[in-house]
């Protein structure tokens, strides 16, 4: 069996954020599958997807902190700067980041860690809505 569905995630401001809920309100029929594999990606370049800490928002806030130390903004070696400081290392962090993640689905739900879940990487000041495409397979 298959299951897509295209998900859009509401605008959010610069940072991590984590999205888990979000989406699983959005994908009611994942109780269909017993076992399978759900593929997370999304539909953007300057934004990205991680799985990490669902519990401490700290986390986020040090993941957000560490990215723009790590990734600054106006480097004067940056060719690409069309629209604005943030574009060019948002395209580095998504990259750094990922486009997708793969996580098991078991008896109609993600099989997730403890303590893990699903952020949005926001990595512009305004970067809008999300579209995020899932793709589930199993029985």
């Amino acid at each position: 069996m298959w299951l897509q569905k295209e998900i859009t995630l509401k605008p959010r401001p610069r940072g991590f954020h984590l999205v888990t809920d979000e989406l699983l309100r959005e994908l009611p029929e994942l109780r269909n599958f017993k076992v399978g594999m759900m593929n997370v990606f999304i539909l953007h370049t300057s934004a990205s997807l991680t799985l990490n800490e669902n519990a401490d928002p700290t986390v986020r806030q040090d993941f957000e902190s560490f990215f723009n130390r790590a990734v600054r903004e106006d480097e004067p070696y940056y060719q690409h700067q069309d629209e604005g400081s943030d574009d060019l290392p948002a395209h580095i962090k998504s990259s750094l980041l990922g486009a997708s993640l793969n996580i098991p689905v078991c008896d109609g739900r993600l099989k997730l860690g403890t303590w893990q879940g699903i952020y949005l990487c926001e990595h512009r000041n305004h970067g809008g809505s999300r579209r995020i495409m899932v793709t589930v397979q199993g029985e």
